[in-house]
């Protein structure tokens, strides 16, 4: 069954540039900072009804990482009892990441019904290659360790998200197609993103308009393509994502931004 939370992690995209712990796979930070926070509520589509399931919080602070100025940022999602009934989802998130936004440490905790696991993943760059030092706690408690190395730059479910919202969206086409590395303790994801273009987007519950970029996020799986995610971030230097489309095996899903703090920029895409 594909979860829904794995969709809500995926808010992202990718791109390169020249800054950071390894060159190739920093860029410069121009969409946030410290203390911002920001906060989505849940929705499942159960019998042609729209029920609020749960809430998300993402956060990101200045910290130090081993003796270094970085970034952490925490993503929690928590379900209600009507979610309980399709499946528990009690995910907690965490990411470091250089100033130049190169991924340090990943972590990811979840608990999908009675099953709870744990992915680590810590970064290095030896000869501006992308190693990463991989671990799986199983929901058996078996530990499983693996180690990849790559040419390219590889990233997790947070830190292409930091990444992501440094695009430099004027530069897109509609129908662009951006890969998307991304890897979790097992295995890596062969995605990527496709630029759908310009919306307005009306926050559920009241008066407030986004001019919203579009795109959509893609995987390919048993040899066929799925859209797993469409979802709509300002435009404006701030990129937040204000709704997601979630497309499940078994409904769908959305998430809608209730609240925000502590952003960068002006939010020049706000309508009104």
């Amino acid at each position: 069954m594909i979860k829904m939370r794995k969709y809500f992690f995926v808010i992202v995209f990718l791109t390169l540039s020249v800054l950071g712990t390894n060159a190739q796979c920093g860029i410069e930070n121009k969409a946030f900072k410290s203390g911002e926070f920001l906060y989505y509520d849940l929705y499942f589509n159960w019998k042609f009804i729209w029920m609020k399931v749960g809430t998300a919080s993402m956060s990101t602070v200045e910290t130090i990482y081993q003796g270094a100025p970085a970034f952490r940022t925490s993503l929690i999602t928590r379900g209600n009892n009507k979610l309980d009934k399709v499946f528990t989802m009690r995910d907690t998130l965490l990411s470091y990441c250089d100033k130049g936004l190169s991924p340090l440490y990943f972590r990811k905790g979840a608990r999908e019904g009675s099953r709870y696991y744990v992915d680590e993943i810590w970064y290095s760059y030896p000869k501006s290659n992308c190693h990463l030092k991989q671990h799986r706690i199983e929901h058996d408690g078996r530990h499983v360790w693996k180690q990849s190395e790559y040419q390219d730059c590889i990233y997790d479910m947070m830190s292409i998200f930091l990444r992501a919202r440094n695009f430099d969206a004027s530069k897109f086409k509609k129908g662009q197609v951006i890969p998307m590395p991304i890897s979790d303790a097992k295995h890596l994801t062969n995605s990527w993103l496709i630029y759908k273009g310009k919306e307005t987007f009306k926050v559920e519950g009241t008066n407030e308009k986004f001019r919203c970029l579009v795109f959509s996020f893609m995987e390919r799986e048993d040899g066929k393509d799925h859209e797993l995610i469409r979802f709509f971030v300002t435009d404006d230097m701030n990129h937040i994502p204000v709704r997601l489309d979630m497309f499940l095996s078994f409904g769908s899903a959305k998430a809608f931004l209730k609240g925000y703090r502590g952003v960068r920029s002006p939010l020049k895409s706000r309508l009104n």
